[in-house]
């Protein structure tokens, strides 16, 4: 839990049930007991979270609130996983995949997302319900509505899924072409260049993956090792446009024959000025047109 507790804001947040529906289903139908502060502030539990998720799933699923309400716990999570059962849209999943999260299920995340693989396979299960559960996930940090161990025990699972992956398809290197993934110095949120980076292996590329936290020393000592066809990088973290900026200058400078490209929540939000062999990459439609698969 959260050491303030969850407001009735982080509920609405988390559940997608609003806040002054939360009051009423409070006040009629005596759902949540909110606890006080000393200084009488109301806050909730982790039990108050996972009822209303719990409740929010019912609800969402065509149960009626003034019938769910009067329900004792057990039949509560009883009825959730029945209903999950049969509940396969794609917004579903991520509910349910949400839920687990909180609740820190190992096992019941695992599999629903072994599921979820087998349903769509790989590509349209990170683009259908891995990235929107990032993107709630994200939304969540930003409200404080869940803490950083809940984000990183998420991207664990999905890295593990995504490398077992990789590991299938090999080294073939069909395109005879090298391509080079790394994350910049102070760059640790690495699953989307993971995925690139599999999509490349996907289509023929000898990849060379660096993963976080790479100096910029290492990526000139590299090329004394080996030749690089291609370049990868990622901006995730908060950094400033000239930053950016500059560092793709020194980047360019470095690999001045390769092409070189660029994707992440930074880049999204500043549009840096971009060096001649430097390229966007909006998301993986566009990078496969870029890499001709």
């Amino acid at each position: 839990m959260k050491p303030e507790g969850y407001s009735i804001k982080d509920l609405e947040v988390l559940s997608g049930i609003k806040a002054h529906t939360i009051r009423i289903w409070e006040k009629r139908y005596n759902l949540l007991i909110p606890e006080r502060t000393e200084t009488n502030i109301r806050y909730y539990t982790d039990e108050d979270l996972r009822r209303i998720l719990n409740v929010s799933l019912l609800v969402k699923g065509g149960f009626k609130i003034s019938k769910v309400a009067g329900w004792e716990e057990k039949k509560i999570k009883e009825t959730v996983l029945e209903v999950s059962t049969n509940k396969n849209s794609e917004e579903a999943y991520v509910d349910r995949l949400m839920l687990n999260m909180v609740n820190f299920d190992n096992i019941a995340f695992s599999r629903l997302l072994t599921e979820i693989q087998q349903r769509y396979e790989l590509e349209d299960t990170i683009h259908k319900v891995v990235f929107p559960l990032f993107e709630r996930i994200g939304m969540y940090w930003q409200v404080g509505s869940i803490f950083p161990a809940q984000e990183h025990y998420v991207t664990h699972i999905v890295r593990q899924k995504l490398i077992a992956e990789i590991d299938k398809i090999g080294i073939n290197n069909k395109r005879g072409q090298t391509m080079l993934f790394f994350l910049p110095e102070n760059e640790m949120h690495e699953l989307s260049l993971l995925y690139y980076s599999y999509l490349a292996s996907k289509s023929g590329f000898n990849v060379i993956y660096l993963g976080q936290f790479v100096p910029f020393d290492d990526l000139a000592k590299l090329q004394l090792h080996v030749e690089i066809d291609v370049v990868f990088t990622a901006f995730i973290n908060s950094k400033s446009k000239e930053d950016i900026e500059q560092y793709l200058i020194d980047l360019k400078g470095l690999f001045q024959k390769q092409k070189i490209y660029v994707t992440g929540w930074q880049i999204n939000m500043h549009r840096p000025e971009l060096p001649r062999n430097v390229k966007t990459v909006k998301d993986y439609k566009e990078f496969r047109k870029y890499i001709g698969n």
